[in-house]
């Protein structure tokens, strides 16, 4: 464990379920006749945090910066490059095939699309039941049958559905089967990418109602991977800002929506609406427009990568030297040469 990451774990007080050092997932581009590796693209760059039991990270950023990729690195859905993962104090990224499979059973994925990702040929007993079996965690039948009912009426749906199919169902609806799914083996930890983006609005606020609940109920541990703030801010107990495959900030939720320390932060939250007017005291109302586009992970900035962007940007300093995450009040981590 390293430095910055020991001093999150005294700076909350509590024992991590989950610790993330160094993790790097970097993919080949192949090319010519040969198909040689010609380059890679640096998906996720040294990404350090640690997630104690019964809270939710909240992990944002714009798309292509490397948070599902890291959220499926967790889980080895994706082979990490580099770098180690522990759950429980039991290496992830070392375990055996036999041992990740026991470890799959503490760690589940709600994914984003649920239109993509319910096998359409499957009822809805068949999909949220598939774990069930895989684990052996039913003997008969009628146990098996009374475990997706009860299953089905956690995440708000009746026993009528069970024998229905996918496409009988609204998107918020069939979200509640991924969420039913993912809890069948009764997880610790549940990474939830980009779970509710797909939905309209209304129906977001109660799928996060709903997580939060089971969260309560259940004793959950969520990483609720998005990418846009205003959707990560009641659900999260700490957040962390990813900007091209590095964490820049991480804070709890209240610090980083008031005081937001990192040039980046500062630029995503000034262009989150806040449609009470007692709440814009709280944040600050000038439009921060950022300059050009995010650079090509295949090719990063030198130094920080987001340097290219900053309008505090120091020529001989930001654009060499990587900033590495360091406090700046308890529990909050900047990576920023020019902060704390």
């Amino acid at each position: 464990m390293n430095g910055d990451a020991r001093s999150l774990t005294q700076s909350t007080g509590k024992t991590a379920l989950l610790k993330v050092q160094d993790l790097v997932k970097h993919f080949p581009i192949r090319g010519g006749l040969l198909s040689r590796t010609v380059g890679q693209v640096h998906a996720v760059d040294g990404v350090s945090f640690e997630l104690p039991a019964g809270e939710t990270l909240g992990v944002v950023g714009e798309s292509g910066c490397g948070k599902s990729t890291t959220g499926r690195c967790i889980l080895r859905l994706i082979e990490p490059t580099s770098g180690q993962v522990w759950f429980e104090g039991k290496s992830v990224t070392d375990a055996g095939k036999s041992e990740l499979r026991a470890l799959a059973r503490d760690m589940q994925i709600i994914f984003q699309d649920p239109f993509a990702s319910l096998n359409p040929r499957m009822t809805v007993s068949a999909i949220i039941g598939e774990a069930l079996t895989i684990h052996k965690l039913t003997k008969t039948r009628a146990e098996y049958d009374a475990r997706i009912v009860e299953l089905l009426e956690t995440v708000g749906l009746s026993a009528d559905h069970m024998r229905r199919y996918p496409h009988e169902f609204s998107g918020g609806q069939r979200q509640r089967i991924g969420i039913a799914r993912a809890l069948a083996v009764k997880p610790k930890l549940i990474i939830c990418d980009e779970a509710v983006s797909a939905l309209d609005v209304s129906i977001q606020a109660q799928v996060i109602n709903l997580l939060e609940d089971l969260q309560s109920q259940l004793g959950l541990t969520y990483i609720f991977i998005a990418h846009d703030l205003s959707v990560v801010e009641h659900i999260s107990d700490r957040v962390a800002v990813m900007y091209l495959g590095r964490i820049v900030e991480i804070a709890a939720a209240k610090d980083l929506y008031t005081t937001p320390q990192h040039p980046y932060t500062e630029a995503l939250l000034s262009a989150v609406p806040i449609p009470d007017p007692r709440l814009k005291r709280e944040r600050q109302q000038k439009r921060i427009l950022l300059q050009g586009d995010v650079p090509s992970p295949i090719h990063p900035p030198s130094g920080c990568h987001f340097h290219t962007r900053c309008p505090m940007a120091r020529k001989g300093l930001c654009d060499v030297q990587a900033p590495v995450l360091k406090a700046v009040g308890e529990g909050h981590q900047v990576a920023c040469h020019l902060r704390g």
